[in-house]
């Protein structure tokens, strides 16, 4: 098969790029900023701009039949590493929220910048879905 785009209607439709791209049995999720269904940042901090990422980027996996466990490597890019930290047990609870006691190879990497101002987290990964629940789009 060759590699087809996965786009989840509950996402803001991509221009110039896709949400996902899956080959084969591999998902690989393009980065999530905070936009929610308005293209507008959510408001609140890191909490809520992670909370909002981390769920677009679960849309996506689960657009292509795919669950949290499938989850094979996620990164996380910081506009301020230190309030990441100052708020991480809160993170971790939205972490076990959204996808339970499941926790992929990660990285947290810091920058100066996202594309969107006033975003503070953006979230990419990798997913490999087992055949049997795998639902290539189109």
């Amino acid at each position: 098969m060759p590699p087809v785009p996965v786009n989840p209607a509950a996402l803001p439709a991509p221009r110039g790029y896709s949400h996902g791209t899956l080959a084969d049995d591999t998902l690989y999720l393009g980065g999530q900023t905070a936009l929610d269904a308005d293209m507008r940042i959510v408001p609140g901090g890191i909490v809520e701009q992670f909370r909002q990422a981390f769920g677009n980027v679960l849309a996506t996996l689960r657009e292509a039949g795919g669950e949290p466990e499938d989850l094979v490597s996620v990164t996380i890019y910081l506009t301020d590493i230190p309030d990441y930290q100052a708020h991480g047990r809160e993170i971790g609870e939205v972490w076990r929220e959204l996808a339970g006691p499941v926790y992929p190879a990660m990285a947290g990497i810091g920058c100066t910048a996202l594309w969107q101002p006033e975003a503070m987290i953006e979230i990419l990964g990798v997913a490999v879905i087992p055949r049997h629940r795998l639902r290539p789009p189109g």
